[in-house]
């Protein structure tokens, strides 16, 4: 080997990392061009929890760090603007108007455009997703990153196929404000929705020869997959787009494989000290739908984003480090945190805020607010799962009046799957979204709270709360709930005897 050969086989060995931008820079890049880590994750042959990692600080090595930064390279290179085309020649000039003409063209070139203001209007610290287009913006109107400029705005129309219409003799004295995008509309109605849980249902039945005991168990091992297909089709023609692996703080982290994170669900397990005296008959009332419902919730679009101080942004939502009020009326409602006996801040998910919050105003006087210390949160909707429980609500309805437990079992299936598998779970890789799983069960444990609070409140004696759907009543319950199986109605569970002290296993006599 001569000593150049040497040399040239030394620095072949010689290897050298690619350069990486900052975490942040990797986040907000994938982030502008509507990428999820799971895409990311795919082109790279990774889990998408090792691109979460990277966008969080932790670093890759050997050919696969290679490959995310060609990656990154080719992304932020999207996002550079294109060179202008070269002007073309000036136009001959043409004969010079008349004089009323230019008056008015000056005074078109001289009218200042109109600036957007409102309170819903505010600078982000960093570029984020446009809702609109996918593009950075420097904007949020509501909560949610938009482009102000209809220009800057991939989604905008071309102004060339817009009519224009006809020129006014007189001149405008003020350039009209532009009219903000909407914000309201997050979802379609189901009607234009194909009947896929039937089609499942009858491929099922058609399978196993109508065997009706082995179709359901078939469509329930499937309800996984088949309610994330369900909500990829009504997801088509939203306005917002679900981020499925966004970057989540580490209080949202399990510590260990059984463990769990630092997020207190308000649970109720709650029994009333003291009943009057007297031996009374007690119903136990099953809630129906619990999880289907609380699926109106307020739930954050992108990812969480740090934030400290007493003040709650109700066109956001997340998760919220608060020190909770005390609260005086154990003996006859349970307190809407559950049951809590460590003192001291706990972080909660946005309705038990938003609940606790409620029970502190005027109109219902029971405690004071609670004190907010920090947040993770990101502009929100309620609506933004409303197809997809439209279409899960009305195949259950329809399964009941029609007796088809088969299409009953797998409906509910799906709901109660979805939610109790997009945190970390190896059964759904397509959400990872474990904010959203605290934020749905809460929103159950809180509906469930407020028909406590409503029996209570039309003079029924509440006896139990517990879980989501299971509450305990002393009084004629049929005059303040409507009994049957929809979604907006009660059922009884069970109907036990009682004296003045309630024993802990009454309920559960059958």
């Amino acid at each position: 080997m001569t000593d150049f050969e040497s040399v040239d086989a030394l620095l072949a060995s010689v290897r050298v990392d690619a350069e990486l931008p900052s975490a942040d820079e990797r986040r907000a890049l994938r982030l502008a061009l509507k990428l999820s880590q799971a895409d990311v994750a795919r082109a790279l042959g990774v889990n998408p929890k090792t691109v979460g990692g990277w966008e969080s600080g932790r670093e890759p090595t050997g050919e696969v760090r290679a490959k995310y930064a060609y990656l990154l390279e080719g992304l932020r290179a999207k996002l550079e603007p294109k060179p202008e085309p070269e002007p073309e020649p000036e136009p001959e000039p043409e004969p010079e108007a008349p004089e009323a003409t230019v008056a008015e063209r000056e005074s078109a070139a001289t009218t200042p455009a109109a600036e957007p203001v409102g309170d819903d209007v505010e600078l982000l610290a960093r570029p984020a997703a446009c809702v609109l287009c996918g593009g950075p913006a420097t904007h949020q109107v509501a909560g949610f990153p938009q482009h102000l400029d209809p220009a800057e705005c991939a989604s905008a129309i071309p102004q060339a196929a817009i009519p224009q219409a006809a020129p006014s003799p007189a001149p405008v004295p003020v350039a009209a404000r532009p009219e903000k995008p909407s914000t309201r509309r997050a979802f379609q109605s189901t009607s234009d929705m194909p009947d896929v849980i039937g089609d499942a249902v009858r491929a099922a039945l058609e399978k196993h020869g109508g065997d009706l005991e082995a179709a359901t168990a078939a469509l329930v091992r499937r309800a996984i997959p088949d309610a994330m297909s369900l909500l990829d089709a009504c997801r088509k023609g939203a306005r917002y787009d679900i981020i499925g692996h966004p970057w989540i703080p580490d209080i949202l982290r399990k510590k260990t494989a059984k463990g769990a994170d630092e997020i207190w669900e308000a649970r109720p397990k709650w029994t009333r000290p003291e009943l009057p005296p007297g031996r009374h008959e007690i119903t136990a009332l099953d809630i129906n739908g619990a999880y289907l419902s609380a699926l109106k919730t307020h739930l954050p679009l992108g990812e969480l984003e740090h934030s400290s101080g007493n003040h709650h942004d109700r066109r956001r939502a997340g998760v919220h480090l608060i020190t909770p009020p005390d609260w005086e009326y154990e003996d006859v409602l349970p307190n809407p945190i559950g049951a809590r006996d460590e003192p001291g801040p706990l972080w909660v998910s946005e309705p038990t805020l938003r609940l606790l919050l409620r029970l502190s105003t005027a109109r219902y006087g029971l405690c004071e607010p609670p004190v907010i210390h920090e947040s993770f949160t990101s502009g929100a909707t309620e609506n933004l799962l409303e197809k997809f429980r439209g279409v899960l609500r009305d195949a259950r309805e329809k399964a009941i009046e029609e007796n088809d437990d088969v299409t009953l079992e797998y409906v509910k299936a799906m709901y109660s799957k979805f939610v109790s598998t997009m945190g970390e779970s190896n059964y759904n890789r397509e959400l990872y979204r474990p904010d959203w799983m605290h934020i749905i069960r809460s929103q159950a444990f809180a509906n469930l709270w407020m028909k406590a609070y409503k029996a209570h409140d039309e003079g029924l004696a509440v006896v139990r709360a517990m879980g989501t759907d299971e509450l305990h009543v002393l009084g004629d319950w049929r005059s303040v709930f409507p009994e049957g199986r929809g979604v907006a109605e009660v059922k009884v569970k069970d109907v036990y005897e009682a004296s003045a002290a309630v024993d802990e296993d009454a309920g559960e006599a059958r």
